[in-house]
């Protein structure tokens, strides 16, 4: 296939749904030809894709499975045909189940760790090597890693790598003028979120931030939006705690 040029092309990974795909479409209005990355079902991927090639955005939906290096290579290769070479790369995939540390499983430590940290070190070693001088990229941590709440070991573990690689990974880019981000979000009313919890937890935590109410997909799409785009330039190597005040 021949390649579109773009004025900037962005991959978003975890994009079908929830944060993701609201990230997509928020980059999308702001200009960006859009990969969206799905690791399984490529349906709401496609429904996403169609929404907006209807809009008059140029987007493609790739499977990859961020923890696998082999998939993430591909990843970058499908979109540097189909759109062209990475301005900005925003790394939401990522996977959450609360479970007390002494209660967690290997298969459950291991799955969050190469979603979450591993699929991250994999998108940040490609785009080291493939992204336009000049780009973005957005890193996802968690406001949970603040609050220290019981049930969140692994995953703010997890978390707390990525908050590590952002930093150090932010001054490896020297000479790039490449910056990099993470957003960290407080409670937001997704599936990742809500999956599994009863309607006392989640009013607990909607009370938790001073403005009482859990965030929506578009508060978080706003601050990616920001660390994406021209006004963040000066912006590099930091967290953007995204919660509403509750950390």
């Amino acid at each position: 296939m021949n390649t579109i040029k773009n004025a900037q092309v962005a991959i978003v990974t975890g994009a079908s749904r929830g944060i993701g795909a609201a990230v997509a479409q928020r980059l999308a209005k702001d200009g960006f030809a859009v990969a969206v990355n799905y690791a399984s079902s490529s349906t709401e991927a496609d429904a996403l894709v169609a929404e907006l090639t209807a809009a008059g955005t140029k987007a493609i939906a790739v499977k990859a499975d961020v923890s696998k290096a082999d998939d993430v290579r591909r990843m970058f290769e499908t979109t540097e045909q189909q759109l062209g070479k990475v301005d900005a790369l925003i790394n939401n995939a990522g996977v959450l189940k609360t479970v007390p540390l002494a209660d967690t499983s290997d298969a459950l430590y291991d799955q969050t760790f190469d979603i979450n940290v591993r699929g991250t070190f994999n998108t940040l070693r490609e785009a080291a090597a493939r992204m336009n001088n000049g780009g973005r990229i957005v890193n996802f941590s968690s406001t949970t890693l603040a609050l220290n709440m019981p049930g969140y070991a692994i995953y703010n573990g997890t978390k707390a790598a990525v908050e590590a690689f952002t930093h150090v990974f932010a001054k490896e880019l020297r000479g790039r003028n490449i910056t990099v981000n993470a957003v960290a979000p407080g409670p937001i009313a997704t599936s990742l979120f809500l999956d599994g919890k009863t309607e006392e937890q989640i009013q607990t935590f909607a009370k938790m931030p001073p403005l009482q109410r859990l965030g929506q997909p578009d508060d978080i799409a706003s601050v990616v939006s920001f660390l994406a785009g021209p006004d963040a330039g000066w912006v590099n190597g930091q967290i953007l705690r995204a919660n509403g005040g509750v950390a």
